[in-house]
């Protein structure tokens, strides 16, 4: 039984516990009156296998005493299919444990669902946009940049699990003061001048500025405006195309790479700035045009169209929200940078302006990364100058420990990313704690196959009774939840938590008890029962891994 049956099982002995207190209004037993069951697991084992504080929910609306409800529920549950006891503690809370057939029946339910354990459908049907990253095309990404990467790519594939049609989307800002900037750097590296002041700066800029001389010869007899065009246009492709090649070599890729300045060029900005002219959202003041945006919940009004005439940046962000919703997106996710704050309020306020629910967006700001190497933080790569870049952290770390030490803490606080850690070959490292779980499953399969044991078809759940395996069982039976929660809250550094939660059960469970036979044992119906239950572990590690975009390994 796994926690979505068991509550199918106290939902429905709910029902048939209301509907016999015959004191308790007509209405109070309708399914609008029940609220969904959750189960989880109590801190101390003692206390069962599973625990739900419905009684208590509901004691309001019903004006019962909660251990009163506790018990018409315990009533009912009594003698259930694979519920061994059912208790009431404290002021109402119901704590359950399983029959070990019961509990064990999960292995099988994981070894017969393969890699599609832990899916869910509670987001089928809806279009996500899903845009992360979206670096300037004028550097190497940066480690803010390299967070997004990793958590992006990572609650992508959270959402896809629970059903959701995920657009992974890059907007490629190649429109702009920072272009025009990009491209004097350019110019002032092949000519041997001093870099521009608010240039950028590195030796990547010297790289891709003899890259440009090479494949264009004739921008060394241009005068300054027209090589400028030049190394605008060819620097940029060439900066892009380092940006792309990084990112997929970190398993990051996007479905769309949308150009801003597609939205000049096409009459998007035009167009969306007149329709907010027209139903009054925009007024004009001192030679500009503001957007009321106060009037939703941000802190002050925009501008969007400068008094010089020329279209604020967040003329753009206006295009580009009718540009998703047009695409027929349900729900547009933006994940930016710490220093975008203000972007919250603002883009609900767009979206409230054009008569839009503020729900569709969602704005996720991401806090800073440090690198910290010997106690002592670093600062310069040797690249991009001064900032460190993912190419940098990919030297350093290799891309399981990169991503992985990304994904692990919430992007709402600011992380120091120790590189002694996540370098070291120890069980203090997590990821390699969770990998070498996985490598140790797939070294067990081969002892067993080397033993000729066939591992696979019916197995005795109730052998699997000792409190490692079941720790472990409920470990693996947690799963599905996690994957939920984790797209539901938008935070994916729930299932790397919670796989090392797994493979430290796991490692807990094998150091306890014997899996396979030894010396002139014959293999038992327990050997058969824990080598299942082995494969199922193996299993979920190995998703949530892939969940993750990390890989598995057979052998470390």
């Amino acid at each position: 039984m796994n926690p979505a049956q068991l509550s199918a099982a106290i939902q429905a002995a709910l029902v048939a516990a209301l509907a016999d207190l015959s004191d308790l209004p007509a209405d109070s037993a309708g399914p609008a009156r029940i609220p969904d069951v959750v189960v989880e697991r109590p801190r101390n084992r003692e206390h069962g296998d599973y625990a739900t504080s419905v009684a208590l929910k509901l004691a309001g609306q019903l004006g019962r005493k909660p251990r009163d409800i506790a018990q018409a529920i315990a009533d009912k549950l009594a003698g259930a299919d694979g519920i061994a006891a059912v208790e009431i503690a404290g002021p109402g809370f119901l704590n359950i444990r399983l029959d070990t057939s019961a509990a064990g029946a999960i292995v099988g339910q994981i070894v017969a669902a393969g890699d599609g354990y832990g899916r869910g459908t509670a987001l089928a049907g809806s279009r996500i946009n899903l845009e992360f990253v979206s670096a300037n095309p004028t550097g190497p990404v940066h480690i803010g940049g390299a967070r997004w990467a990793a958590v992006g790519d990572a609650l992508g594939r959270v959402l896809s699990a629970q059903g959701a049609d995920v657009v992974r989307e890059y907007y490629f800002n190649d429109a702009g003061a920072q272009i025009d900037r990009f491209a004097g750097s350019l110019l002032a590296a092949a000519r041997g001048r001093a870099t521009p002041e608010n240039g950028y700066g590195g030796a990547y800029i010297t790289e891709i500025a003899d890259k440009v001389t090479a494949a264009h010869p004739e921008v060394a007899t241009l005068d300054d405006d027209a090589a400028t065009a030049v190394f605008a246009r060819a620097g940029v492709d060439l900066m892009f195309a380092d940006i792309k090649a990084t990112l997929h070599a970190f398993r990051t890729d996007f479905d769309v790479y949308f150009h801003e300045d597609s939205l000049h060029s096409s009459g998007a900005v035009t167009a969306a700035v007149g329709r907010l002219q027209a139903s009054g959202h925009l007024y004009e003041k001192d030679g500009a045009w503001w957007l009321r945006s106060t009037e939703y919940g941000d802190d002050k009004d925009r501008v969007v169209i400068k008094s010089d005439g020329n279209p604020a940046y967040i003329a753009g962000d206006l295009a580009y929200f009718l540009d998703k919703r047009s695409r027929g997106f349900d729900l547009c996710i933006y994940m930016l940078g710490a220093d975008h704050h203000g972007y919250i309020a603002r883009l609900k306020a767009a979206a409230a302006a054009f008569d839009d629910d503020p729900d569709t967006v969602e704005v996720m700001i991401g806090q800073m990364v440090n690198l910290v190497q010997g106690g002592q933080p670093v600062r310069m790569s040797k690249r991009a100058g001064t900032v460190i870049t993912l190419d940098d952290l990919i030297d350093a770390l290799g891309i399981d420990a990169s991503r992985y030490a990304l994904i692990r803490y919430s992007v709402d606080t600011t992380m120091d990313l120790d590189l002694d850690l996540w370098t070291r070959q120890t069980n203090d490292n997590p990821v390699f704690y969770v990998q070498y779980a996985h490598a140790r499953l797939a070294s067990l399969a081969r002892n067993a196959a080397d033993l000729g044991i066939t591992v696979g078809g019916d197995y005795d759940a109730a052998l699997l009774d000792t409190p490692q395996e079941s720790n472990l069982l409920a470990q693996l039976a947690a799963f599905p939840a996690v994957l939920a929660t984790a797209a539901d809250l938008r935070e994916p550094h729930r299932v790397a938590r919670y796989l090392e939660e797994v493979a430290s059960a796991y490692h807990k469970f094998y150091d306890a008890v014997r899996v396979l036979p030894m010396g002139d044992e014959a293999p038992d119906a327990s050997t058969q029962a824990r080598l299942q239950l082995c494969a199922a572990t193996r299993q979920v590690l190995a998703n949530g891994l892939a969940i993750l975009g990390i890989s598995a390994p057979e052998r470390m």
